[in-house]
């Protein structure tokens, strides 16, 4: 009963948003990275970007409008890490709220002393378990340098699908994960210890705030700057093509496995 309902709704939805050519093209042109598509794979991107915002509700925080070509481009950047895994993968949830640019967090950690402390947190984007996904936007990332901060925060939804989310979302039939554990842990040790040496790091600093963040972090390189997460840390870049079943240097996706 509920699978019919989810085909008839995702159907009615590439009924329901008429996008014109000319508007694709605009809104593709903000997203170079989107390159290494074939037009089978950009076909496919445009169709589940559009399922999504038949599933997904955007609002605007404190009265941010967002307009068509806004909606486009967040469920486009948000839909690739899911090219080749689907929609379920982001399933469990609806809202996406949007800022008009960094939004003020509070927050409270408890020392060792017992003693509570509070303190604003000033971010671009967090995702909540089980909750909404919140972003800044217009997106202000350095895409050159591997940011995309909707490419992130939706990653951490994936994340999740195991729980709290530790680095190691799940891993598909035939993934290892004692490979997957091994290379991630000894490209993390790697990058804080270089964080701790003060020497430049391939990917964002915010990486070596914890494995979770190194996996959200090396998953933004992986689909805007891939030649720099390969050349840093090869074994990272292989697991997620496998995990994604995309590979955007060789332009050979991997493709998805029907028996799963």
């Amino acid at each position: 009963m509920f699978a019919w309902l989810k085909k008839w709704l995702r159907r009615r939805a590439l009924h329901e948003f008429h996008v014109a050519p000319e508007q694709w093209a605009r809104v593709e042109a903000q997203m170079p990275f989107l390159g290494f598509l074939d037009a089978d794979e950009r076909r496919r991107l445009r169709l589940l970007a559009l399922q999504f915002l038949g599933e997904k509700a955007l609002h605007g925080a404190r009265e941010v409008a967002l307009g068509a070509d806004d909606h486009l481009a967040i469920a486009l950047q948000a839909c690739l890490p899911i090219l080749n895994l689907g929609l379920d993968y982001y399933r469990g949830w609806v809202e996406v709220i949007v800022y008009d640019g960094e939004f003020v967090v509070p927050r409270s950690i408890v020392d060792e002393d017992g003693i509570v402390h509070e303190y604003d947190d000033v971010i671009s984007g967090e995702a909540w378990e089980g909750g909404p996904v919140v972003l800044s936007w217009p997106q202000e990332g350095d895409t050159e340098a591997g940011v995309n901060v909707v490419i992130h925060e939706f990653v951490h939804k994936l994340d999740m699908l195991n729980g709290i989310p530790s680095g190691q979302p799940p891993l598909h039939s035939g993934m290892s994960h004692a490979d997957w554990t091994r290379d991630f842990s000894a490209a993390y040790q790697d990058f804080v210890t270089r964080l701790d040496a003060d020497e430049d790091t391939p990917l964002d600093p915010y990486a070596g705030e914890h494995p979770a963040e190194f996996f959200a972090v090396s998953s933004e390189a992986f689909f805007v700057d891939p030649q720099r997460l390969f050349a840093a840390y090869p074994a990272v870049y292989r697991q997620l093509a496998l995990f994604y079943r995309q590979d955007p240097i060789n332009q050979e996706p991997i493709k998805p496995d029907a028996t799963e």
